[in-house]
């Protein structure tokens, strides 16, 4: 009957020749809490673990959250096929997923995910990129979409570099090299610290903006980007600071 998750594994692990492990049976307990709806669904929405943006809105039953699970990779249910399907089976644009979800109740699902190439099948990043407003749909404009503020800066401070615009501060700076950005980077970074120490709150939120800007930069002049660094950051998750900061040989 649809929305009946118990003993899905079991018949799952021995179509496929698996192993029926005890932790299923905790699973398969897990999954019939679960509100499908009268298909047999739920609500599935992909969010990069990195940069937080929402990638795609897809659904699950049983054996697709039970496949994502098992294989570490994103797999649905298509509602217009009627067939389960792994993300990226034919683009190659995989998703994997570390991490699963469950909102308070129990009907919708968030993938945590590291998306390996674009997540929409109109090659876009996201499949949200259709600003909607109080006059209806606004102009939909290449490399714009709903973003979080890092990202979006990101792909701003991208177009000044490609712009070349001597009007651009960013532009200029980029031209000048990373001997001038580290100077800025230290700069900023004095200003940060003096407003840490004795000035107002709106003043530390102020300079904290200008060091996340020029580091931005710094990091788009090394090729590099904020996703990096996030990466680099999610590394760090259960090391001890001491620890990691030890690993690193001085």
């Amino acid at each position: 009957a649809p929305g009946v998750a118990v003993g899905r594994l079991r018949a799952l692990a021995k179509a496929s020749g698996l192993p029926y492990a005890p932790h299923m049976d905790e699973l398969d307990g897990a999954l019939e809490t679960l509100k499908w709806d009268d298909a047999g669904l739920v609500t599935v929405v992909v969010q990069d673990r990195f940069d937080g943006e929402l990638r795609m809105l897809a659904h699950a039953n049983a054996e697709a959250l039970h496949e994502t699970l098992r294989t570490g990779e994103a797999h649905f249910f298509s509602r217009s096929r009627q067939a389960l399907w792994r993300k990226g089976e034919t683009s190659g644009n995989v998703i994997r997923v570390v991490e699963v979800w469950v909102d308070c109740d129990g009907d919708a699902l968030v993938y945590l995910a590291e998306p390996c190439g674009p997540s929409c099948h109109t090659g876009r990043p996201t499949c949200f990129f259709r600003p909607l407003g109080p006059e209806g749909f606004g102009e939909v404009t290449e490399g714009e979409r709903a973003a979080p503020v890092l990202g979006r800066l990101e792909a701003v401070l991208a177009q000044r570099k490609a712009a070349d615009d001597d009007g651009s501060y960013t532009a200029r700076l980029l031209r000048k090299g990373p001997t001038k950005i580290a100077a800025k980077v230290r700069e900023e970074g004095g200003e940060l610290a003096d407003a840490l120490e004795r000035e107002s709150d709106a003043r530390v939120v102020s300079e904290t903006a200008d060091v996340v800007y020029h580091v931005l930069v710094g990091l788009l002049a090394r090729g590099l980007s904020i996703r990096d660094v996030e990466a680099e950051l999610a590394r760090r998750f259960g090391v001890g600071g001491l620890v990691e900061k030890a690993s690193r040989g001085g």
